[in-house]
């Protein structure tokens, strides 16, 4: 049975009002499409947060038959009907009341809430555990994630932007930045520019270096990183070591995100550093297939050519969001397991869905990385 349809004639009069594209004779699933749409957004506009509440209506007034038409450019019934785990369970850090000392925490972010609740909330805790005289809060870069996490589960998330204007009305006076981002590439440089446009607001600011790379001790970082992963993904897949899963027919393969920033580079250097380690059975894979050593293809035959029939993927990302659950584990045919398994050439495949950011010891990175940070605050 339809429900009340006036809750979604006042979505259409938004859309005719604000939405380029939204014609009278939509119905009432391609206007609420078009209204996620837009909010599926990279940038914040001021009536983002009445767009996102209004979408979360609309949604509930629409019949599951209805919810099941909603498509458009991103917006597809998943958009609130997926569950990814209960969001009352994550802590957003946006309290006032910061004092003046904060560590701000920049993370990418993920709209699903198990994984934002153990990835980046495990960092996070971390921190606000080793450093219990500063205010740890946090912000994500992607407003993309920020509005859909609002607009679904009704938890309001600090940007980059408004985290900065936290700090600065609550009076902190000394701001240290740790992004959980892996490497030096789009999102660290625009999330430390964004910062250094704030610096003269506060007394001192430290930006920590990412995960994957110091300026100046590149190589030692990626040999850490690399280490913590390869020993929790063996460990999941329950072998002894690394060596007794190679004798046993087993590769693991990690997968990073990919870039075409300059960056892209760090995938390659660990790479070539896992061939340093003698770790002949791990591969550096990327979803985006860049640089082109890491695009799913050539890892395929990468580790067919070794003579590996066992295949082990995990994601080689702070959080196992959209990319782990889909482009790596998803049931698509596109995706990095299904394109494994129709190869043909091996024996079984199978993943792991965990981010960096529930093992320990990148955690202890992550310390690390912010105790220097620290020590140049002094």
């Amino acid at each position: 049975m339809k429900k009340r349809s006036s809750a979604i004639l006042l979505v259409a009069t938004l859309c005719l009002a604000t939405l380029t594209g939204c014609q009278r004779h939509d119905s009432e699933e391609e206007l609420l499409a078009k209204l996620i749409d837009s909010i599926y957004t990279p940038t914040y506009k001021e009536d983002s947060a009445a767009r996102c509440a209004l979408a979360r209506w609309a949604w509930d007034e629409l019949t599951d038959a209805q919810k099941a038409r909603v498509k458009g450019e991103h917006a597809d019934p998943d958009y609130f009907g997926l569950d990814t785990g209960d969001a009352s369970l994550d802590d957003p850090l946006n309290a006032d009341g910061i004092g003046e000392n904060e560590i701000l925490i920049v993370s990418f972010g993920t709209s699903f809430n198990e994984s934002r609740v153990e990835d980046i909330g495990g960092v996070e805790k971390a921190v606000a555990a080793a450093w219990p005289d500063w205010s740890a809060r946090r912000a994500f870069t992607s407003q993309i994630i920020v509005n859909h996490i609002l607009a679904r589960d009704d938890e309001k998330l600090d940007n980059v932007q408004q985290a900065l204007d936290r700090a600065v009305a609550n009076g902190v006076k000394n701001l240290v930045v740790l992004p959980t981002l892996l490497m030096r590439g789009a999102e660290y440089d625009e999330a430390t520019s964004f910062v250094r446009r704030y610096a003269d607001k506060f007394e001192t600011v430290r930006i920590a270096e990412p995960l994957l790379g110091r300026s100046d001790a590149s190589d030692s970082d990626k040999e850490s990183a690399v280490k913590a992963v390869v020993a929790e993904a063996v460990r999941v897949a329950g072998y002894e070591s690394l060596g007794t899963a190679a004798s046993g027919g087993v590769a693991f393969v990690l997968v990073g995100h990919g870039t075409s920033h300059a960056a892209s580079v760090a995938y390659s250097q660990t790479q070539a550093k896992l061939g340093e380690l003698g770790y002949d059975n791990v591969w550096i894979g990327t979803v985006e297939g860049k640089p082109e050593s890491t695009e799913l293809q050539a890892v395929i035959d990468a580790v067919a050519a070794a003579g590996y029939k066992k295949v082990v993927l995990r994601p080689f990302m702070v959080v196992a969001g959209d990319h782990a659950h889909n482009d790596i584990a998803g049931d698509d045919e596109d995706s990095w397991k299904s394109r494994f398994v129709a190869s043909g050439k091996f024996e079984s495949v199978d993943v792991q869905i965990a981010g960096l950011g529930r093992i320990a010891a990148i955690r202890d990175l992550y310390l690390s990385r912010l105790a220097e940070t620290m020590e140049k605050a002094q």
